[in-house]
């Protein structure tokens, strides 16, 4: 497989600063608790607004929100004309192939299905970092990886796994966004540290949105709107502000000052995160399956850290 463009990062005007381990992990996880409500979030939402229609409104507040912050700030390195391509690339990957594939798929499938098959996000970010990016191979990386994922596995099968030839198109859809996810990561690791995680994230973002808006417009006026509540609007602005601003520049920032593959097995503590918040604000219970495999994708963490 050819190798992905690179650049060589002394030519880059400002040094990477550089910041403590223990704040990079904190950040990571702070990263995933937020990310973690977007799925109970979102998924209440499209309740009540027409999965596409919804999307429509994200990208358009998202794309919104961070233009006029990069447009608000200074920058002491332009974006190179030959970058453009590249970034409406990534753009084009994360909106339509990462975000609205996701949809598609999770509409023809089992509800457990897409946060199993997202688990395998660390693992293929690692085997993609190696090939594209060059990062060296590391056992205890490795070894965390599989060991998260495993401990999602044993989470979310007790009931969320139904084997059926009738999810199958569903499933490789999923597959499909999240092999978009991965490259989202590694096609924007080193045009991160030329120009920054806000820039790049709102520059992919938008140039992405444009390439829905006529499709997202169409659907959009096509709603019928007496059924959307305040709260499923407040979804929308969730998924807009928490997911694709907060999530999303968090997301290339932590890429700057950690290896690829070390930011992606934080991942998979997504679903401990949203079952501890569910049972102190839903009341609901942590089943035996939950704490085992929570403890797995810990251990699994710790272990990649280590």
């Amino acid at each position: 497989m050819a190798a992905l463009p690179s650049y060589d990062l002394k030519q880059i005007a400002r040094p990477v600063k550089t910041y403590s381990t223990a704040f990079l992990v904190f950040s990571a996880v702070a990263l995933q608790a937020v990310a973690s409500l977007c799925y109970p979030i979102s998924k209440y939402g499209l309740g009540f607004i027409e999965p596409f229609t919804f999307a429509f409104f994200r990208y358009l507040l998202s794309s919104t929100v961070l233009l006029l912050i990069v447009k608000l700030r200074k920058y002491e390195v332009p974006v190179e004309r030959k970058d453009f391509p590249k970034i409406f690339l990534i753009g084009f990957i994360i909106i339509i192939f990462n975000q609205t594939l996701f949809v598609v798929g999770q509409a023809m499938t089992a509800a457990g299905h897409g946060a199993f098959i997202f688990s395998t996000t660390p693992v293929l970010v690692f085997i993609l970092a190696m090939i594209h990016l060059k990062e060296k191979f590391h056992w205890r990386r490795a070894v965390g990886s599989v060991l998260a994922f495993v401990g999602v596995l044993i989470i979310i099968s007790s009931g969320a796994i139904e084997i059926s030839t009738r999810y199958l198109i569903g499933d490789v859809i999923i597959v499909l966004s999240v092999t978009a996810w991965a490259y989202y990561t590694i096609l924007g690791r080193d045009l991160v540290r030329k120009y920054g995680a806000l820039r790049m994230t709102a520059y992919a973002l938008s140039f992405g949105s444009a390439v829905y808006f006529p499709f997202g417009l169409f659907m959009a006026l096509k709603f019928d709107y007496s059924q959307a509540t305040p709260a499923a609007w407040g979804a929308v602005v969730y998924m807009a502000l928490g997911l694709s601003v907060f999530v999303y520049v968090m997301w290339y920032w932590l890429l700057k000052y950690m290896e690829a593959s070390r930011v992606a097995v934080f991942h998979n503590i997504q679903p401990v995160i949203a079952t501890v918040v569910a049972y102190f604000f839903l009341g609901e219970t942590l089943t035996l399956p939950f704490l085992f495999g929570g403890a797995v994708v810990l251990a699994g963490v710790i272990t990649s850290e280590s």
